[in-house]
């Protein structure tokens, strides 16, 4: 036990990995689905004991090969990435069970073992890039989650997701393309790859064009994978014309992961040595941050389908995580981490929820929805109160977020941008009230007959419905964990 206890950052990593070549020799639609849920579940066990494993202030440490760190590629996991590490197990421990059925309606039936081995692959990849303390290696675990992606878009029936898929595949291309680049330039001004040998070398180059251009194209490129305004086209599509199972993984974990990397970046590498502020890095961010929030809500208000109207609704609550990086203190990042949570959290239940809507009327277009809530009552009911935490009510995960904004913004002395925070709630309330009206007030169409979704998909999204409400009001593990990895990403490698 304590030989494998000595492994299990690899373990995280490897054992996704090591599934998807398997599940595609087995070739059997049902074997793929069990051993994706049990490999998602491991995972998720993993990552639980890794993040109450880190020592306080402190990392835990492997070498690949006892090859010694800078020498040898190393996992360094510390209170930030094994709270995401906890987030991308997590999502794809709940969406894993409920893919089964949702895929079974969505997916060609000889495409089933291909999706389940990508989505294994995805999450292999996703895990690594938490885990690992390399920059190359960082990029090679972001292509590996990113080309998985492309392929989990377009295996559905809807002839757009490949649209969609090479959409997302040219704009992630572009994006991996401009960090590789900035990762060439570091490497060339300090000789390692290592981010915390990286890091310390930066104080002896800090400010020189190179390291420069390479803040810039690191910037750049990961925004185009987070999805930053106005860098975000590439999202509403691939989100609506994607199967529900994998909407519904991506919307909690892709872009969460990638903020995740640019937080890194920004206050762990170049943040000790790089006088930002001075740059205006921040103050791009958070223009950027409050279009983001504004414009892609208010587009929101006007989508004709649901699914296309949370893609959206994710633009804009990227643009709340981007918001807490670009103020620049210990409560904005502390919002930014436990947002990647919290609208992980309700993100994957609204999707789960629409996808049981797919499943029982073939569509997710509000006219066909009209009178909903006799149809799909715990549907609809669960898709209101994940709606609640997507506003940020009090109570729910979200209002957690956007208080710890607004203390953020005060503490800067920036009262509009508390405002501006509270304004931007309310359109989000618009476009929930939008799927409200639709459910409860309207009259449906046709004969009314109950088509709830299975339990096997209730009971996965209802479980992160009830998280939605869960983390509103109990925060002991939610909060604490953001608060420490905000240190965390603040100390930086020390």
């Amino acid at each position: 036990m304590r030989l494998i206890a000595d492994h299990l950052p690899i373990l995280q990593v490897i054992l996704p990995l090591l599934a998807a070549p398997l599940i595609v020799l087995l070739r059997n639609a049902t074997l793929a689905w069990l051993l994706t849920v049990a490999v998602s579940w491991v995972s998720f066990a993993i990552a639980l004991t890794l993040f109450f494993a880190v020592p306080d202030g402190g990392a835990i440490y492997y070498e690949m090969g006892n090859w010694p760190m800078p020498i040898g590629i190393g996992y360094r996991i510390d209170a930030a990435s094994a709270y995401v590490l906890v987030l991308v197990s997590l999502i794809a421990a709940v969406v894993a069970p409920y893919a089964r059925l949702s895929i079974a309606a969505e997916v060609e039936r000889e495409r089933h073992y291909l999706f389940y081995a990508m989505f294994v692959l995805c999450v292999g990849g996703l895990l690594g890039i938490a885990a690992t303390n390399d920059a190359f290696n960082l990029f090679v675990f972001l292509e590996i989650s990113s080309l998985s992606s492309y392929v989990l878009i377009a295996i559905g029936k809807n002839r757009r997701a490949f649209h969609a898929s090479f959409q997302y595949l040219i704009m992630g291309t572009i994006g991996a393309t401009f960090y590789i680049i900035g990762v060439g330039l570091l490497y060339l001004m300090t000789g390692t790859l290592n981010l915390a040998d990286m890091a310390e070398r930066l104080s002896a180059v800090e400010e020189t064009r190179p390291v420069l251009s390479a803040l810039a194209f690191i910037t750049v490129g990961l925004s185009l994978k987070i999805a930053l305004f106005p860098l975000h086209f590439w999202l509403p599509n691939a989100y609506s014309c994607a199967p529900s199972t994998v909407s519904a993984f991506l919307a909690g974990t892709a872009t969460k992961v990638s903020v995740y990397v640019l937080m890194r970046f920004i206050f762990s590498v170049f943040g000790p040595r790089l006088p930002l502020e001075a740059l205006h890095l921040f103050d791009a961010l958070i223009v950027l941050s409050i279009a983001a929030t504004v414009v892609s809500s208010l587009v929101a208000v006007f989508q004709t389908d649901l699914k296309r109207m949370l893609a959206y609704s994710s633009v804009a609550q990227i643009g709340y995580i981007s918001l807490g990086i670009a103020l620049n203190n210990a409560d904005g990042l502390t919002a930014s981490v436990i947002h990647l949570f919290n609208h992980g959290v309700t993100k994957v239940a609204l999707f789960m929820l629409a996808g049981g809507i797919v499943l029982r009327l073939g569509t997710t277009n509000f006219d066909s929805m009209a009178g909903l809530s006799r149809r799909m009552p715990l549907t609809t009911f669960g898709f209101v109160l994940a709606g609640l935490s997507l506003i940020g009510v009090p109570a729910s995960a979200g209002f957690v977020t956007k208080w710890y904004l607004v203390m953020a913004a005060l503490e800067r002395g920036h009262w509009w941008l508390a405002a501006l925070v509270v304004a931007t709630s309310l359109i989000s309330a618009l476009y929930v009230w939008r799927f409200v009206e639709t459910a409860y007030l309207r009259e449906p169409v046709g004969e009314v007959k109950r088509v709830e979704a299975p339990l096997a998909m209730l009971i996965p999204a209802w479980i992160m419905v009830i998280a939605c409400t869960y983390f509103g009001l109990e925060t002991a593990y939610s909060l604490t964990g953001a608060q420490e990895a905000a240190m965390a990403l603040m100390r930086g490698f020390k």
